[in-house]
């Protein structure tokens, strides 16, 4: 997956890695992230949770594998309430596009072929396509500010 957002690339990596900003834009439309860990170094790790419709949640965690700061990030991850067996590794790339310009591209490795076909199933590109719409808002105000 591929997104370009028009913000500079120490902001962008700070919305994905401090907890002040998680909060405010990470997980689709109707869902606030109520918890959110992050021990941004390699082998510390992160954990968030969700609450959605309903009273609805969701639980994930993971392990930071690399973290270089503003130029990438990758972990492992895995739910609460796993569909699937094993565990996945996202990796999130940052390009610098211009001063003002970041493009991400977020590869995930799931364990196997099937794990990753029963992702395809849910929703996944509609809530990833909502938080990111909620990350532009975030990127565009944190920019107006001044503040990262």
């Amino acid at each position: 997956m591929s997104r370009r957002f028009a913000a500079p690339r120490p902001l962008v990596f700070d919305a994905w890695t401090q907890p002040e900003l998680l909060r405010r834009w990470y997980g689709a439309k109707g869902w606030t992230l109520v918890e959110c860990e992050v021990d941004l170094r390699v082998d510390g790790a992160w954990r968030f949770v969700s609450e959605g419709p309903e009273g609805a949640r969701m639980g994930q965690r993971g392990v930071y594998r690399e973290v270089d700061p503003p130029r990438r990030l990758v972990f492992t991850e895995l739910f609460d309430d796993q569909s699937y067996p094993g565990v996945a590794l996202v990796t999130h790339d940052f390009v610098a596009e211009k001063p003002s310009a970041t493009t991400i591209t977020s590869t995930i490795l799931y364990p196997s072929p099937e794990a990753r076909d029963i992702v395809l199933r849910y929703p996944m590109r509609r809530g990833v396509a909502e938080a990111y719409e909620r990350l532009d808002e975030v990127l565009t105000g944190t920019n107006q500010k001044g503040t990262s």
